[in-house]
């Protein structure tokens, strides 16, 4: 025990010990056991003291002044060591030196030791000391290595094993020369004396029975399922017909074997065997490899029994190789040299032509059409022997059925061309069906006429004029693209001329602009060009003329008419029109505020929509600046995870309606337009549209919903920007 006394003397067991540990020392005049490494005022050490570092003591220009843990992460130092180990139990081997990895872990001064793995060496190695920071020896276990520690050529002792450090890695080098320290040249790496031995002795060793054994583990793990196939043929001249034999070659790279199948043909006669070749190593035939009985060699050959034994070849083992030597086919030589197994030729891997051309196919003459039935159920009848219904276009079918809104139907509005002032007055509606390509004509009913409207022709398929009807080949029939405005249709002996369209048809037309020349822009525009570049002046000329009043914008008929002019009649009426719709002033109608509102306010009301005073909340809540206005988007995404119950059309439209120069949507005001219990908007008001009026129709341009046209924009297309 230890007793502490009157004026800091100590008596009794570990007085030296305790004196090396701990000191006396006052706190607020009271006398206190204080530990060694406390140091004095101002942090300086007391006399006698000597303070251990508890970390690697790092120059302070290298770092950012950021924790070791941080500034040093993932960052090992690398030393290559070895140490020797006592073999006490064997004569032969004394002592053995074995290679290893200390590392050094900067962020906390954790050393680690690795071994690596030596094989068929019969030691556990791997990991000798596990990562943590190791003591110094004796007398200093109180301390820790640190980075001072470490050097090329230089010992160090993990616990009582010592170990060489012979060389570092580049990093290594490259840190401590930053830190300061001056390195070692690096030392020589001692080899094992007894694997050394060991390695003579299996070199001077030549055993009798020399197995000559192939490693296939690695060949057949990274080819296993790969198979290189070729097309091969065996052109046997003593065969009986003389014909060539097709076969199929196929090359196992996992383990150089090759097995060949015959290609049967149909009807040939031959009986159908499962391989041609079974899967094996095919042997190269070729002498130099087969020693001969009584040939003198490096190694003796061994005797060979005959067919003694129940008619059957029976062999002693060749070890050494000598007899039984061959080559077999590589890879490298079925794709470039030949294969004598017949006679097989694959060279490269360009096709080699075996065959004869064949004979041209007899082409099979079509009766010409009867004239019962349809002219492809007909034509069914002439294929085979039981005829089967023609089969229709479903996938288009599907595709161009009416869907929705979608009728995939194509109406135009025609008369009839003729000099009958009966007929000259008569309207049709024309409407083409995109799901079966067939056609159906109707009449407009106009009073004190004495013709009966409706139904004119019925829905089918029309084939155009001027064909013969008793002919092999297949009729041509109207396709969507022989319809549009200004064009002369036959259907069974009735000139019609198309005058208009709906104006469904025109989008759908300008939709699939690929499809129908008459609505393509690109093409129409180059079309124009290429008759219009000649004259260019004179055209700015004309243009300039029929605006004068300088507003930079014409009417339709007068735009219409220079056209004509200018392209002496090359364009169509649907041509003319689709320049007029793409370089065209677009009128936009005025929509009644009040009837929108009151279609809002009748739709919430249906619902039983009230939560204004929520809905208002939560827009006030989403306006951080307190400016009374929200974006378009956020105020929509707000309305529509409210559930708010209008469509998107209308809600945009509303939200629109309420919107400033920098597209911000006044919610208060929206809030209090919808409210419908508190603004409620007592009667509707409709929307006033031009009417489309077909029976006033004389012969003019078809109508429009444009009906100015800005014609500097298309001269500016045409010929360039006039300077």
């Amino acid at each position: 025990s230890v007793l502490p006394l009157m004026g800091g003397r100590v008596c009794g067991v570990g007085k030296e010990k305790f004196h090396k540990s701990q000191h006396w020392g006052y706190c607020n005049n009271v006398a206190m056991l204080l530990a060694e490494d406390k140091p004095g005022i101002g942090g300086e050490p007391l006399p006698g003291q000597k303070l251990t570092p508890k970390s690697s003591v790092f120059p302070a220009e290298l770092g950012c002044g950021a924790p070791a843990w941080l500034a040093f992460d993932k960052q090992v130092l690398s030393f290559d060591a070895y140490f020797e180990e006592e073999v006490p139990d064997k004569n032969q081997e004394p002592y053995r030196i074995r290679h290893c990895k200390i590392y050094f872990y900067l962020e906390d001064d954790t050393i680690q030791v690795l071994e690596p793995q030596v094989k068929n060496s019969g030691i556990i190695q791997g990991t000798i000391v596990r990562r943590h920071r190791i003591p110094l020896p004796s007398p200093n276990e109180d301390q820790f290595y640190t980075i001072d520690h470490f050097n090329i050529n230089a010992e160090v002792i993990f616990y009582a094993r010592r170990y060489k450090i012979i060389d570092c890695d580049q990093f290594t080098k490259h840190f401590l020369r930053k830190m300061g320290f001056k390195l070692n040249p690096p030392g020589n790496r001692p080899d094992d004396p007894y694997t050394k031995e060991r390695q003579k002795i299996l070199d001077s060793v030549n055993p009798l029975r020399p197995y000559e054994r192939i490693d296939t583990l690695k060949q057949f793990l990274e080819h296993d399922g790969h198979v290189l196939r070729f097309y091969c043929v065996w052109d046997d001249p003593e065969s009986l017909f003389h014909d060539p034999r097709e076969l199929v070659l196929h090359y196992y790279l996992s383990d150089d074997t090759i097995d060949i199948k015959e290609v049967i043909p149909v009807n040939s006669g031959r009986d159908v065997v499962p391989l041609f070749l079974r899967r094996d190593k095919l042997p190269k035939y070729a002498p130099t490899g087969l020693y001969q009985p009584g040939t003198i060699t490096s190694r003796t050959v061994l005797n060979v029994f005959g067919n003694l034994v129940g008619n059957r070849g029976r062999y002693i083992l060749d070890n050494r190789g000598i007899l039984f030597h061959f080559d077999y086919c590589s890879v490298r030589e079925v794709e470039q040299e030949q294969i004598n197994l017949a006679v097989f030729i694959i060279e490269d891997f360009t096709p080699v032509p075996y065959k004869a051309p064949p004979p041209p196919k007899a082409e099979k003459p079509i009766p010409p059409y009867t004239g019962f039935g349809s002219e492809e159920d007909s034509l069914c009848s002439c294929m085979s022997l039981l005829p089967k219904p023609p089969q229709k276009d479903f996938k288009k079918f599907m595709e161009k059925d009416r869907c929705g809104l979608e009728s995939n139907t194509l109406r135009f509005l025609a008369k009839l061309v003729t000099d009958s002032p009966i007929d000259k007055d008569r309207k049709f509606i024309i409407c083409y069906f995109l799901s079966d390509d067939t056609i159906s004509v109707f009449e407009h009913s106009q009073r004190n006429t004495g013709i009966i409207g409706g139904k004119f022709l019925e829905k089918g398929r029309i084939k155009k004029p001027g064909q013969e009807l008793f002919k092999s080949e297949p009729s041509e029939y109207f396709k969507a693209q022989d319809l549009f405005i200004g064009a002369r249709v036959c259907f069974h002996g009735h000139n019609f001329l198309l005058v208009d369209a709906d104006e469904y048809t025109i989008n759908y037309m300008e939709k699939h602009a690929n499809e129908f020349a008459v609505a393509d822009t690109g093409f129409i525009f180059k079309k124009l060009k290429d008759i219009a570049e000649p004259r260019s002046r004179e055209i700015r000329q004309v243009f300039a003329a029929a605006d004068p009043q300088h507003t930079k914008v014409i009417e339709y008929d007068p735009f219409r008419n220079l056209i004509v002019s200018i392209t002496d009649g090359a364009f169509s009426e649907h041509e003319i029109m689709t320049l007029g719709r793409h370089y065209g002033e677009k009128e936009e109608y005025e929509i009644d505020h009040h009837f929108l509102l009151a279609k809002a306010q009748e739709q919430l009301k249906k619902n039983s929509f009230e939560n204004f005073e929520q809905l208002s909340t939560i827009l006030v809540y989403n306006d951080r600046e307190k400016c009374g206005a929200l974006p378009y988007e956020t105020c929509r995404t707000i309305c529509k995870s409210f559930k708010l119950p209008l469509s998107d059309d209308l809600l945009q439209t509303i939200l629109t309606m309420f919107e400033d120069d920098h597209k911000q949507v006044n919610y208060k005001k929206f809030v209090d337009a919808v409210n419908w219990r508190e603004h409620q908007i007592p009667s509707f008001h409709t929307i006033k549209l031009p009417p489309k009026n077909e029976d006033d129709w004389n012969g003019q341009p078809p109508f429009l919903p444009v009906k100015r046209i800005k014609y500097l924009p298309l001269l500016d297309d045409l010929f360039g920007k006039e300077e």
